[in-house]
């Protein structure tokens, strides 16, 4: 291969892995800049319409196993359930400093971890919520188990 070639090889590369990553930040599953109450509202006049729960999921983008529930309920027999039962908000706590009033409307589900989840009726009442951690670990949760967690939340 001549050096040209090589080098424009490599160029194409290097481009190559900065695309990527740039689809990469594109997918982080927390809008950042969201208004976490508008966005509630919303879901909550959804819910109603459509006769379902609200779902909101407490997380954040640094946060792997928030990641990762959010990829896992995308996909499969979770996903498939998600898409049924609930209206899905994503409520971005940032480090901790981010929305933790809204956390505290709906007991603080946070406070052992994230991402934690509440599941609130269409007219915003509160119905269940994982106060002990439970989704904390989900990348290391396989379908089965993050099924368990979301079956109690319906009971």
């Amino acid at each position: 291969m001549l050096p040209a070639s090589r080098f424009a090889l490599n160029a194409l590369l290097v481009f190559a892995c900065f695309a990527s990553s740039a689809r990469a930040t594109d997918a982080l599953p927390y809008d950042e800049t969201a208004n976490a109450r508008t966005d509630i509202a919303s879901a909550l006049k959804h819910a109603k319409a459509q006769k379902k729960q609200v779902l909101l999921v407490f997380g954040a983008n640094w946060c792997k196993d928030c990641r990762e529930l959010a990829r896992k309920m995308g996909e499969g027999t979770l996903a498939q359930h998600v898409t049924r039962q609930y209206i899905v908000t994503k409520v971005n706590i940032g480090n901790w400093d981010r929305n933790q009033d809204v956390a505290a409307d709906y007991g603080n589900p946070s406070k052992k971890g994230i991402p934690a989840v509440a599941v609130l009726d269409a007219k915003g009442r509160l119905l269940h919520a994982t106060n002990a951690g439970e989704l904390a670990s989900a990348r290391d949760m396989g379908d089965a188990e993050l099924m368990a967690v979301f079956a109690q939340l319906s009971k």
